[in-house]
């Protein structure tokens, strides 16, 4: 059974940065990608990556976040910088996605993790 697990999340104040970790228990996925989640708001897409290099980012996140993906495709790195408050959410990881270029929507993903917070604070 594929299990993600997330790591890297907790509180920081609006400006800070913070570094989350996606990994994948014995498991190879050539596409991965990050969601985030704010209470009463519909599950958005933060970015995607693939084994062929390709990346892509949300508008929001395009200048502030950076991604990168183990070239073992078994981990996936979110780093987040100028955090605000509207990014205080749940972040969950995801991964068997086909490419990173068409990876928009949680239809695009097959396995998910469970989520680790992340609270921004004014």
């Amino acid at each position: 059974q594929v299990r993600l697990v997330e790591t890297g999340g907790g509180s920081v104040e609006a400006g800070g940065s913070l570094r989350l970790s996606c990994t994948a228990t014995d498991y190879y996925s050539y596409c991965m990608g990050w969601f985030r989640q704010a209470p009463g708001k519909e599950r958005e897409w933060v970015a995607s990556a693939d084994g062929a290099g390709t990346r892509a980012l949300a508008d929001f996140a395009q200048g502030r976040f950076a991604l990168s993906k183990d070239p073992s495709g078994k981990a996936l790195y979110l780093q987040m910088n100028s955090l605000t408050t509207d990014d205080t959410a749940m972040y969950y990881c995801a991964a068997d996605c086909l490419t990173a270029r068409d990876a928009r929507t949680k239809s695009d993903f097959n396995f998910w993790g469970q989520g680790t917070q992340v609270t921004v604070s004014s």
